[in-house]
C-alpha cells in the first residue's frame, strides 16, 4: 500500500507545476529552463546527502542513462509546448496525456515484460482506456466553442499534431530509457534492484537534471529567446522545478519498484491532470461552463476507476484466469 501511495505523489507534484509556473510567470522557455534548474539543484542535494553517504554506484553508464533520459525530457516538453501553440491548450493537452499514458504503460507492459498474463492484458488495457478517456474528458472545450483556429488552418493543425507527436516520443523515451536499458543489458539488474530500485533511480537523477539544463538551453536558443534566460522569471520558476523533480524522482523510484513498475507508476503519475484542472479552477480561478464541470467531473471518475483497476492489475488477475 506505501508503494502505491507513494506512486501517487507524482501526481500531485505535476498537477502542481502548471499553477506554480502560472504564479512565477515568464515564457514557455524560461519556465522549461526554470524546471530543469530546479531539478539539478534537487539532484545534486540528494547525490550529496543520499548518493554519496550510501555509497551508492555510480559510473559512466549511469551519467549516460541519465544524461540522454533529461535529453528527451527537453525533446517532449520542445514538442508539447510547440502544439499547444498550433492546436491550443484545450486541445494539445489531453492528447499529449492520453499520448503519455497508452505509450508508456503499453511499452512497460509489453516491451519491459510486467503485465505476464491475458487477465493482466485485459484489465490493464482496460484501465489505459479509462484514465485516457478521462484525461481528454477533464480538459475538454466549452461544447459550443467547436471552432478552433486549429482547427480552421490544417496546416497549423498539421503542424501541431507533428510536434505531439515529436512529444510523446519525447516523453515516453524519457520515462522508458532507464529501464529499458537495463532489460538490454546495459545497467546490471543487480544495480538496478538495489534497495527496490531507489538506489539506481536517485543516481541518475542529477546527470538526467544536467541533461534537461543542456536540452532546456538548446530549446532557447532554437527558439531564439536566448536572451531571456537571465531574467527573474527564469529564478522564480526554479520553484517549479523542485516541485517537478521531486514527482519525477518519486515516479522514477516507483518504476523501478517490481511492487508498482513502469506501466502503473506512469498512469498513476498522469492523475496530475485532475489535480491541475481543479487547483486551476479553485486556486487560479479559471472559469468553466456547466458543461465543462460536468466532462470533468466524469473524467475525473474515469480516471481514479482506471487508476484503482491499475493499482490492483495482479490481484485481480489472480482472481480471473483467462
Amino acid at each position: 500500500m506505501s508503494s502505491i501511495l507513494i506512486a501517487l505523489i507524482p501526481a500531485l507534484c505535476w498537477g502542481m507545476v502548471g499553477i506554480i509556473s502560472t504564479k512565477m510567470g515568464g515564457n514557455a522557455g524560461q519556465q522549461t529552463l526554470g524546471i530543469s534548474v530546479g531539478a539539478l539543484l534537487l539532484g545534486i542535494c540528494v547525490t550529496l546527502f543520499y548518493v554519496i553517504p550510501q555509497n551508492i554506484h555510480v559510473d559512466g553508464h549511469i551519467w549516460i542513462v541519465g544524461l540522454l533520459s533529461g535529453l528527451f525530457w527537453s525533446v517532449g516538453m520542445f514538442g508539447q509546448l510547440n502544439s499547444f501553440t498550433d492546436l491550443g491548450v484545450s486541445i494539445g493537452l489531453p492528447l499529449s496525456t492520453a499520448g503519455q499514458i497508452v505509450t508508456n504503460a503499453l511499452l512497460g507492459a509489453s516491451l519491459l515484460g510486467e503485465w505476464q498474463t491475458r487477465s493482466v492484458w485485459l484489465f490493464g488495457s482496460i484501465s489505459i482506456i479509462l484514465v485516457a478517456l478521462g484525461a481528454v474528458l477533464i480538459s475538454a472545450s466549452p461544447h459550443n466553442n467547436n471552432k478552433s483556429n486549429s482547427k480552421q488552418n490544417p496546416k497549423s493543425f498539421k503542424h501541431g499534431l507533428i510536434f505531439l507527436v515529436i512529444s510523446t516520443v519525447g516523453y515516453m523515451l524519457y520515462f522508458i530509457f532507464p529501464n529499458l536499458l537495463v532489460k538490454v543489458g546495459f545497467i546490471s539488474s543487480q544495480i538496478r534492484d538495489a534497495n527496490n530500485g531507489i538506489n539506481y533511480m536517485t543516481a541518475i537523477v542529477t546527470p538526467q537534471a544536467i541533461g534537461q539544463v543542456i536540452g532546456a538551453v538548446l530549446i532557447l536558443l532554437v527558439l531564439k529567446k536566448h536572451h531571456t534566460i537571465f531574467k527573474i522569471e527564469t529564478a522564480k520558476n526554479v520553484l517549479t522545478g523542485i516541485d517537478w523533480a521531486t514527482g519525477n524522482l518519486l515516479m522514477f523510484i516507483s518504476a523501478a519498484n517490481v511492487l508498482v513498475g513502469q506501466a502503473m507508476a506512469t498512469t498513476l503519475s498522469q492523475m496530475g491532470v485532475v489535480v491541475g484542472t481543479f487547483g486551476g479552477i479553485y486556486l487560479l480561478h479559471e472559469k468553466k461552463t456547466h458543461d465543462q464541470m460536468v466532462k470533468i467531473l466524469i473524467g475525473t471518475l474515469l480516471m481514479i476507476g482506471g487508476c484503482v483497476l491499475m493499482s490492483n492489475l495482479e490481484t485481480i488477475g489472480s482472481w480471473i484466469s483467462l
